[in-house]
């Protein structure tokens, strides 16, 4: 029963002005109240879910984006191949899904026109997000690649709040300046990172077509959002694994049209024997590429269906200095005093985002 506005004997007096906790201990209590009030909210099969599909993200991504770089620079090709991997493994959630109709006791979502197109759409756009990306991690390291690729933050956040309504304030705006900024610093300092054996216009080519990836990355965040609110409805989880499948096929078939007329797949056997390392890594490569990218997008589609296109875009900007790192140390990419500048500028930029985004703090009442 909801309370009444005026208590008998008591409303006539003048309640002191609530103001929110000053103290630093105080601070740390109210969010500590706040998280564990957002814990209850939901069963643990929701946060379990959450945890494995935000590991699967900042694991997977990091893993594929290295093994793209790892394609090229070992005398892989041909960047539609490696668009194609992307989405070849769209039978894993495909697998994942028979059973847990079982398990749930659910049944397939109904296809209409609107979920059908919807489902075209993002396979399309999805299968031309590949294609870019393949064009930056051709040309340019792959610490930078995965720094030029945490504009993806930028677009979410501009997309989220035209088409899904996500809010927008000073600190999200300040993050996307800031992380601008850094982008700046990366193409100004482009001679100190830039392989031997890449021209001045495929450097261009690969930052233009990383920046134009994550702007297309950012408008696929939001779409899918959309997609789950306004056509799937946030029912249970299998509907999560059917716009997987259903998007990554259709971006499959995009991308086999595209290898057939590039005329990739009769290659692949001779590309193999060039490999560096022979046949038998050369497709570990593509067969763990296949793994990772499914991974990936599983965990990142998840996170659209269990919070929101803010906590997909900030998990998917974690995952920068993960990559990054992890191309230095196994790839031995270049990493200059500016890169390291950018890096830690592009860090500030995460915290205004994560800082905008934080929940609004409860008064006591």
């Amino acid at each position: 029963m909801q309370k009444p506005l005026l208590v008998p004997g008591e409303g006539m007096e003048e309640s002191p002005p609530k103001t929110l906790p000053k103290s630093l201990r105080d601070r740390i209590s109210a969010y500590k109240a706040m998280a564990w009030e957002a814990y209850r909210s939901k069963p643990i099969s929701h946060w379990i879910l959450l945890v494995l599909s935000s590991a699967a993200m900042l694991v997977a991504f990091p893993a594929s984006s290295l093994l793209s770089r790892l394609y090229f620079s070992n005398g892989g090709k041909s960047k539609w191949l490696i668009s194609w991997v992307a989405v070849a493994g769209w039978p894993i959630p495909a697998l994942i899904l028979i059973p847990t109709y079982f398990i749930l006791g659910v049944y397939p979502t109904p296809l209409n026109l609107k979920l059908v197109v919807s489902y075209i759409v993002l396979g399309f756009l999805t299968g031309a997000d590949n294609l870019m990306y393949a064009y930056a991690y051709a040309y340019l390291p792959a610490s930078t690649a995965s720094l030029l690729a945490s504009t993806v933050l930028v677009f979410s956040s501009l997309f989220g709040y035209l088409l899904v309504k996500n809010k927008m304030n000073a600190s999200i705006i300040n993050a996307i300046v800031i992380i601008t900024a850094g982008m700046v610093i990366i193409a100004l300092d482009s001679d100190s990172d830039r392989y031997g054996y890449i021209t001045d216009s495929q450097y261009i080519m690969g930052y233009v077509w990383d920046i134009l990836g994550s702007a297309l990355h950012g408008l696929i965040f939001a779409l899918s959002e959309l997609v789950f609110i306004k056509l799937l409805g946030r029912r249970s989880f299998h509907v999560v694994l059917e716009q997987q499948v259903m998007v990554s096929l259709f971006g499959f078939i995009f991308t086999t049209i595209g290898c057939i007329a590039n005329k990739d797949f009769p290659a692949m056997a001779s590309e193999a024997r060039r490999f560096k390392g022979g046949k038998s890594a050369y497709y570990l490569v593509l067969t763990w590429g296949v793994i990772t990218f499914q991974l990936g997008i599983l965990g990142s589609t998840a996170i659209l269906f269990l919070a929101s296109t803010v906590f997909a875009g900030v998990l998917n900007s974690i995952r920068v200095p993960l990559t990054s790192i992890a191309a230095v140390i196994l790839l031995k990419d270049p990493m200059s005093g500016f890169k390291i500048l950018s890096l830690i500028i592009t860090f500030w930029g995460f915290a205004c985002y994560i800082y905008g985004n934080r929940p609004a703090s409860k008064e006591p009442s």
